[in-house]
């Protein structure tokens, strides 16, 4: 039985490299919408991090136009650490700033996944990855923004774990697939559940 055609809703290339790693046949389609709006909506509402970024997911995959019978997975990633929560930085001096507010403490990744099919959510998923950040001195600090550049400015948490990111950190607890942006192990189970790709 030929399975049904994919789209990954997600401009993310981390997104994308998980998604073909895995040997999933899938379309990538940039989602279009307003995700600060939404964000600060569901925060003035009184929803938790986790409950934003599955909004944040549905949004995204609701927001491509495919064909009818195809999988859309949409994806989005809220860090949060104690009562705030952040966004990517702007530019570099927002980047360093955040990284010294996140210094020394432990923040949440929270990591939604959602698929449609025919336009109806058939399932959802929220991966909650607590990342300890140890008390790195500032001289480490400069040398890790001046190496890592521009790069970090597309991360919500100014790191990449697959390359000099991992320095920041003492602990790491949770799915690193769910730490680089969608949570692989539940999403494949659910395709597999949804009878999308091969038992």
């Amino acid at each position: 039985m030929e399975s049904p055609p994919i789209v990954l809703a997600s401009r993310s290339g981390a997104r994308r490299a998980l998604v073909e790693s895995a040997g999933l046949s899938a379309r990538f389609m940039a989602a279009d919408v307003d995700e600060h709006a939404i964000r600060t909506a569901m925060h003035a509402a009184g929803h938790d991090a986790s409950a934003a970024a599955l909004e944040l997911a549905r949004a995204k995959a609701r927001a491509v136009e495919v064909a009818p019978g195809t999988v859309v997975i949409g994806a989005d990633q809220i860090l949060s650490c104690g009562e705030e929560w952040f966004d990517k930085p702007a530019d570099r001096g927002a980047a360093r700033a955040q990284l010294q507010r996140l210094r020394g403490r432990a923040h949440v990744l929270h990591t939604a996944v959602c698929l449609l099919r025919n336009g109806h959510e058939v399932w959802n998923h929220v991966a909650c990855p607590v990342l300890h950040m140890r008390a790195f001195s500032e001289s480490f600090l400069e040398w890790y923004l001046a190496a890592e550049g521009e790069a970090i400015l597309s991360c919500v948490g100014c790191y990449r774990l697959e390359g000099r990111g991992i320095q920041l950190f003492s602990r790491i607890e949770g799915e690193q697939s769910a730490i680089m942006g969608l949570p692989l192990l539940p999403l494949l189970a659910a395709l597999r559940g949804q009878d999308i790709i091969l038992p």
